[in-house]
């Protein structure tokens, strides 16, 4: 059975005072936190297992999800130094977790919000690829985007990395745990043609500001 992780353990230092006692995917959105809409939808898609990272106030999210038992699901917790390992270290940090039963597992951003369907991405076949990231149009925050479409790599057109994505273990196998980003991993693999993506259309924000927190929760009331 796939395997999931959430990302939970960024300080959250632009989402301040907010974030001053609180990690950042705990903050709410409709009364529920961010995070609990990732456990929620992994749960309808079929995903009850979930490795949690936790750094910064990583024991707020602990207290409020246990075991996960309450929410129909099996959480287990991988814990950072204070300022994290940043995304791809705090993946390898907890492979041997995430692969105790497959070799594929998915990620999301714990600061995200979305109604991308992962069930999609239980089904998908990565064949020669060894990850599978998914990719949205790009917001006002990241007019530049980040990558391309794997498909179209000398189309100058950059989309934005949406915090979702479908790994091997294979993809991560040559590092070591240690503060690492994701981002130039990716890169290198689209460059190398190791990563698939796709461009994903639905409602997807990113919730990197208290601006931007508070925009998607009128919209929520609407």
């Amino acid at each position: 059975m796939i395997k999931a992780m959430i990302l939970a353990a960024g300080r959250g230092k632009r989402m301040m005072p907010l974030t001053a006692n609180l990690p950042k995917p705990m903050l709410e959105v409709a009364g529920r936190p961010l995070i609990e809409y990732h456990i929620q939808r992994l749960k309808r898609a079929g995903i009850v297992d979930i490795v949690i990272n936790l750094a910064w106030q990583g024991e707020k999210i602990t207290q409020y999800f246990s075991d996960g038992s309450q929410f129909g699901v099996n959480i287990c917790y991988t814990n950072e130094p204070e300022g994290g390992l940043e995304t791809a270290g705090g993946i390898i940090n907890a492979m041997n977790l995430l692969c105790e039963f497959e070799d594929k597992f998915i990620v999301l951003n714990g600061d995200i919000f979305t109604d991308y369907d992962v069930n999609a991405l239980t089904q998908l076949v990565l064949n020669h690829a060894e990850a599978h990231i998914v990719l949205v149009e790009n917001p006002v925050h990241n007019p530049e985007g980040d990558f391309c479409l794997a498909h179209q790599v000398n189309n100058q057109q950059h989309y934005t990395f949406s915090g979702i994505g479908l790994y091997q273990k294979a993809f991560f196998s040559s590092h070591d745990v240690e503060f690492m980003p994701l981002g130039p991993m990716l890169r290198a693999g689209l460059d190398e043609g190791r990563v698939s993506t796709e461009l994903y259309l639905g409602q997807w924000s990113d919730i990197g500001t208290p601006e931007r927190l508070l925009e998607i929760n009128r919209k929520q009331e609407q």
